[in-house]
């Protein structure tokens, strides 16, 4: 079976969905023909095989609205015929190559979120959209509040949720030089020591986190990088906070894993609707570690259940922030049962094996056994 996926961009390239396509990708290439088509990130067309996935990487001559502009991706998303496409959405550019011509009888969106940016998005790519989704045999979403709120999603003839998994033996227990580095960052931070992991940009809510550490003990650790960077910088040295917020810069996948072990509490104060997952909230969770996350309208809040696996607070309340990371940082035992409870969630609902075999069952229904459809997705919409 050939399978292709459409999508924005594939690692090295940093980000959540990337890193899920990879998942997907590479957990089905030992038994499919496994594709993926996506921009590059410069001006060179790339092919190449990475574990068994072929990757064509299409150059782009350039990026508007956080879109890359690769004006040969439709010609070569066009000549890889195959049993299935997968488009990952949003991906205006891919999306529109597809509205145009699929190259299989068969075709399924992975809705990663709703377009929330630019403004004009909407009403132009967005009516494309609409029509793929009710063109498309499913569309698959992570969480069922995403199936629930989304008006694209309700276009679709079909929904399944298919929960986006992790590796969860990478974060359980440490590695001999994982041991080395979590032991050197405890030593040289002190605690209570706060983690976030991401990209800086707007919808993160750095900002509204920096403004909390103002408000409460601790030291915060930021792992990332991003456009927001300069911006960040100056914003605690404004406050004062030179010597309780760590700027780490990228860390190597093999090194992540130490963090959340060196860490007390891991924190995600999103801001915006961007963030309908957060899938390092699911890392720390198998880390053991309580988890301080936003009460944003998507599936947030259903990954980090409040009370259960961490605390929830809502977007942009520095004071609520500050009082959760403050409540966590003095109560030890309260930060266990909260870990403790989060590594069983993930566990129970968040396995990247899980996922895997739950999208192999459906991407083999769709083409080979389209009349079970139906009760296929009743079966894994209650996963």
């Amino acid at each position: 079976m050939k399978i292709v996926h459409a999508a924005k961009f594939y690692p090295p390239v940093p980000g959540g969905m990337e890193a899920f396509v990879q998942t997907l990708a590479e957990g089905m290439a030992s038994t499919w023909d496994v594709v993926v088509v996506a921009a590059n990130d410069s001006r060179e067309t790339v092919e190449e095989r990475l574990d068994g996935v072929r990757v064509v990487r299409v150059g782009a001559r350039g990026v508007a609205a956080s879109v890359p502009l690769c004006p040969s991706l439709p010609s070569r998303l066009w000549r890889e015929r195959a049993d299935c496409v997968v488009l990952h959405e949003p991906n205006p550019v891919a999306g529109s190559a597809l509205f145009l011509h699929t190259p299989a009888p068969r075709f399924m969106v992975w809705h990663h979120s709703d377009l929330v940016r630019p403004w004009w998005a909407i009403p132009t790519y967005g009516r494309l959209q609409r029509a793929l989704y009710r063109r498309a045999d499913c569309v698959i979403v992570s969480n069922p509040v995403l199936a629930a709120r989304s008006a694209l999603v309700r276009c679709a003839r079909r929904v399944v949720v298919i929960p986006h998994g992790v590796d969860l033996t990478r974060y359980a227990t440490l590695a001999g030089a994982q041991r080395v580095v979590a032991a050197r960052i405890r030593a040289e931070v002190a605690g209570p020591r706060i983690l976030f992991v991401g990209r800086f940009v707007y919808y993160k809510g750095l900002d509204v986190l920096i403004d909390a550490m103002s408000r409460c003990a601790g030291t915060l650790i930021l792992v990332g990088d991003g456009p927001l960077s300069g911006e960040l910088h100056r914003q605690v040295a404004a406050r004062g906070l030179e010597s309780r917020v760590v700027f780490a810069g990228s860390v190597s996948n093999e090194e992540l894993p130490a963090y959340y072990h060196a860490s007390d509490v891991f924190v995600l104060p999103s801001v915006a609707e961007s963030e309908t997952y957060g899938l390092v909230q699911i890392e720390a969770m198998a880390s053991g570690v309580p988890v301080v996350s936003t009460n944003l309208p998507t599936g947030v809040p259903w990954v980090n259940q409040d009370g259960v696996t961490g605390l929830v607070v809502p977007p942009r309340d520095t004071g609520a922030l500050a009082g959760a990371l403050g409540a966590l940082g003095r109560d030890a035992s309260l930060r266990r049962t909260l870990g403790d409870n989060g590594r069983r969630r993930a566990e129970l609902v968040f396995s990247r094996d899980d996922t895997v075999k739950t999208f192999r069952t459906l991407v083999e229904t769709t083409v080979r056994e389209p009349r079970w459809l139906d009760q296929r997705f009743a079966q894994a919409e209650s996963l």
